[in-house]
This record gives C-alpha cells, sequence and structure tokens, in this order.
C-alpha cells in the first residue's frame, strides 16, 4: 500500500488552488447575496464545505491513508489534475458573465474532486463530507443562479 503521512500536501494544494479564485470572486462581489433560505441546505453546504476543505489534507478517523495500488495513485493525481484544471479554466468565463451553466459546473467539480479524493484515499469520513457539500452547494448555486442563462 502506498501511505501519506499524517498530512497530505497534494490535497492541501488542490484545496488552495480551488480556494484562489473563490477569494478573488469574494473580493469583487462583496454586495453578494445568497437567495437560498433553506438553513438545513445552508448549514449542509457549510458543514460539508469546511469538512471537505479539511480532510482533503488531514486524515482524520482513517486508518491508513493511501492508494492499493500505483495505478490508484495515477487515477488520484491525473483526475484531480484534471479536475482542478477545469475548474480554473472555467471561472474565467464565468467572471467575465454568469450563467447558470458555468456556475453549476463550478459547483459539481469541487464535489468530483472530494469524492475522487475520499473514494480513492478510502476516506469515508472525506466521501460524506463530499456528498454533504456536493446536495447543499448545487441546491444553493442553482438557488442562487435560476434567473440566469
Amino acid at each position: 500500500m502506498l501511505e501519506f503521512g499524517w498530512i497530505n500536501l497534494f490535497g492541501a494544494v488542490i484545496v488552495t488552488v480551488m480556494l484562489i479564485p473563490n477569494i478573488v470572486y469574494a473580493l469583487r462581489t462583496k454586495d453578494s447575496v445568497n437567495k437560498c433560505k433553506s438553513r438545513i441546505m445552508n448549514l449542509t453546504e457549510q458543514i460539508g464545505r469546511y469538512g471537505c476543505m479539511t480532510l482533503m489534507w488531514l486524515p482524520l478517523l482513517v486508518w491508513k491513508f493511501g492508494f492499493l495500488n500505483v495505478e490508484e495513485m495515477l487515477v488520484y493525481v491525473v483526475g484531480n489534475l484534471g479536475l482542478t484544471v477545469a475548474y480554473i479554466i472555467i471561472w474565467i468565463p464565468y467572471f467575465k458573465r454568469k450563467t447558470l451553466g458555468k456556475a453549476i459546473a463550478l459547483a459539481v467539480i469541487p464535489t468530483c474532486i472530494f469524492l475522487l479524493s475520499g473514494l480513492l484515499l478510502r476516506h469515508w469520513l472525506l466521501v460524506l463530507a463530499a456528498l454533504l457539500f456536493g446536495m447543499g452547494h448545487i441546491y444553493i448555486t442553482y438557488q442562487n443562479h435560476a434567473d440566469l442563462k
């Protein structure tokens, strides 16, 4: 088994790279309002979000943090790099013109990154956090962008 130590630097880099366009967006649009009125979905998203951001690099409640073989590690690395690049690329046109399709893609891709990582690392708490994040984030994103085409 190919194992990480007590921290996954690759996961930490992915989270950091995903945060950069989000921070830029937040600084540019200070008057942005969350149109989602469901407290449950807002809470679900936040629990999932912070859970994923932490569990991507910290193996809490995981006995072995790694891969069964080299192929799994390659799927993890290549899959996460590809999804992260796609995520950054979609931000570029989203900054210029928001559409529902781009917004949903920006909600789905991080969910896929977190799920892929959790499944391949057998980090079941990360899988649970990814499912919570995905349900909440995609729902809220749709609520906030439903009027866009």
